[in-house]
């Protein structure tokens, strides 16, 4: 920070940033010189002057409210909505949904701010209440307003690179990813087959079944599926996934599983000559699978659940996690193990079965069927006061009479000289020392 009297006589305080001692020290003696100038004792050096005009716009800013040097005209501090698509137009790198995504939440930037709100004039309060407004008036989902704020960020981020600002209002704002459980919904084999034998014709059991039973992203992966993909002699698919291309070329291999194999075949045996796409009738973008899916759902008779095609992926991931070692099942699926254990991996109701005795291991059920009877037991326990029932015929040879008198003297067998002490026990358990 500097401090330091101004032309009007007040007393100014201009924060830097993030700067190290070298760089505040000659920001220090540049302002004195322009203190000095402004008061009419010196001139103003070229390099000043040159340090002046590459000031961040905010910085500058507090120097002219100082009366250091004259304000820039307003078009230097761009308003929100003009930098955000300035940056999202100059993004030619990235995919098609990420651009969807990036202009969503420039969006919603322009319903809280407006359009004629300027970049300089958001402070980190302001940036609280948009996640704020996000939350409660947007309604949106704590992982949508999380990717949200990260986006804000990134536009913010930005114009610091571009020197614009200095400071990012959206620093402190929590924007990690986030992991709604209770949206993860288990499709059973049970649903699943519903939802097939609802569907209006074989591309779209196909296209349900390569979400359900192949664990394909969609549309993406399953739109960009070709025939020359199919491997048949080996039984694989080579699946393309543009998401991912940036890490790993973007294309992994997965087995055709059984449970695929029918409906791949089916589409296969009924594809045109010369067909390239394995889904060729869905493709145009007139139709949007999810709510096509939703619809079949509904018909079929069924709840649709919370993220279709997710939670398609999120069931398969766990399933094939039974059988196969994670680090094999996320090869297939296309994602990392730490990305599985956070967002798709679910803990089931076989899993809760399993533990308790319905499926688990014999000693889980032993156990739990030891404790029944020993609560039942308990139960039946008798007063000490009352006398039992008296027996009958040969089960008197086991009553408490005859085993007095059949029962041998006690008779101490130890040698004289040896003297064995037995300390009292109480309640408590023995210690395992």
């Amino acid at each position: 920070m500097i401090q330091f009297n101004g032309t009007n006589g007040k007393r100014h305080s201009i924060r830097l940033g993030r700067v190290n001692r070298k760089q505040a020290e000659t920001a220090g003696r540049l302002v004195e010189e322009l203190v000095a100038w402004r008061t009419g004792g010196s001139g103003l050096s070229n390099s000043t002057a040159e340090w002046v005009n590459s000031l961040p716009a905010v910085i500058h800013k507090r120097l002219a409210r100082a009366g250091l040097v004259e304000p820039r005209a307003y078009s230097e501090y761009p308003t929100i909505t003009a930098w955000v698509r300035k940056y999202i137009a100059g993004r030619t790198d990235v995919k098609k949904r990420t651009k969807i995504n990036l202009e969503q939440a420039e969006k919603d930037l322009n319903k809280f701010f407006g359009e004629s709100r300027r970049l300089d004039e958001v402070t980190p309060g302001d940036a609280e209440e948009f996640r704020t407004f996000l939350k409660t008036t947007r309604q949106l989902g704590e992982g949508t307003v999380r990717r949200h704020v990260k986006r804000a960020r990134q536009f913010f981020a930005a114009a610091i690179k571009k020197k614009i600002i200095t400071e990012n209002p959206f620093a402190g704002i929590k924007c990690g990813n986030y992991s709604d459980t209770t949206r993860f919904h288990y499709i059973s084999r049970e649903e699943a087959q519903v939802v097939i034998d609802g569907c209006p014709d074989p591309e779209w059991r196909l296209i349900f079944a390569l979400c359900r039973f192949g664990g394909l992203r969609c549309p993406s992966e399953v739109l960009a599926l070709k025939w020359g993909d199919v491997d048949w002699a080996r039984m694989r698919l080579a699946v393309h996934a543009s998401k991912t291309e940036h890490h790993d070329g973007g294309t992994r291999h997965i087995p055709i599983f059984p449970e695929l194999y029918p409906n791949l075949r089916e589409c296969f045996e009924q594809a045109e000559l010369g067909q390239e796409y394995v889904v060729a009738h869905y493709r145009g973008g007139s139709e949007n699978l999810r709510t096509r899916l939703t619809s079949i759902i509904k018909k079929a008779g069924l709840e649709p659940w919370p993220k279709l095609f997710q939670n398609c992926r999120s069931t398969r991931e766990t399933e094939l996690a039974e059988q196969f070692p994670l680090h094999v099942v996320c090869q297939w699926i296309g994602n990392s193990e730490a990305v599985a254990a956070k967002h798709y991996l679910q803990v089931t109701e076989d899993h809760f079965r399993a533990a308790v005795g319905g499926g688990g291991s014999n000693q889980t059920a032993g156990a739990l069927q030891k404790l029944t009877q020993q609560e039942a037991a308990g139960e039946r326990t008798e007063s000490p006061s009352e006398k039992p029932a008296e027996l009958e015929g040969d089960d008197k040879s086991l009553s408490g009479e005859s085993l007095q008198k059949d029962a041998a003297p006690c008779e101490n067998t130890e040698p004289q000289s040896i003297s064995v002490m037995v300390p009292l026990r109480g309640l408590e358990p023995l210690s395992s020392g």
